[in-house]
Parts: structure tokens; sequence; C-alpha cells
């Protein structure tokens, strides 16, 4: 089975020993996107230009692989502070449409470089 890295200078780099995403076959996986800008490097203040990042950055590496939001069948939603909940569940809602993929959302200890969202996600072409 070949594996191919997935990435877009509209997405940030990995900021580790990972790829951004890797496509084999018809599946895409993408690692967890924080909201970092990939042109200046940095989070935005707050949870709800976050998520609208990540979700730029996730839509980016999609693109990149020659997929859309619609063709995700699984995300991961990682939570510094799940009172966030309802915020990013309205930014996230704004990028999918029914039929939803299925999803996991909960709070962890902490995110890399402080940041207050990370969504992860799985796509099948």
């Amino acid at each position: 089975m070949s594996k191919t890295v997935v990435s877009s200078d509209n997405a940030p780099a990995a900021i580790g020993p990972y790829s951004p995403g890797i496509q084999t076959g018809n599946m895409v996986f993408l690692s967890g996107q924080l909201g970092i800008d990939p042109a200046t490097g940095k989070l935005p203040e707050g949870v709800e230009a976050q998520a609208k990042q990540s979700l730029a950055n996730v839509e980016a590496l999609l693109t990149a692989a020659g997929a859309t939001f619609a063709d995700v069948v699984k995300t991961t939603v990682y939570l510094a502070d799940i009172d966030d909940f309802a915020a990013v569940n309205e930014i996230y809602a704004s990028k999918f449409e029914a039929p939803f993929p299925a999803r996991s959302a909960f709070q962890v200890a902490a995110l890399p470089a402080g940041g207050l969202v990370e969504i992860e996600v799985v796509a099948a072409l």
C-alpha cells in the first residue's frame, strides 16, 4: 500500500515529526489542525477565530488531496475548554451538510502552542 503526503502552502507546516496529511488508496487522513494562520505562523485571538482558521487549514489540505468537506466521514474536535463547545459547533456546522460526518468532541488538558481548538478529519474519496 502506498502513502502520499498531503500538504498545502495554504495550511501551516507540521510542527513536529509528522505529516499534515496522508492519502492512501481512497482515504485521506489529516493530522489535527490548530487555528494557526499559515501566513503568520500565529494563532488568532479567541476560540471562534481559531475554529475558523482550523477549518480553513482543513479545507486547504482537503483541496490538496482532491477532496471537500462533503467527503469527510469522521472528525475529532479537541477543545481546551468544553465551555467553548457551542461556539465551535456553530462554526463547524457552517462547513458541513447532512449527512454529517461521525464526530467525537472532548476537552483536553492542553493543546500545542496554546491552541484553544484542534480539528482532525478522515475523508473518503
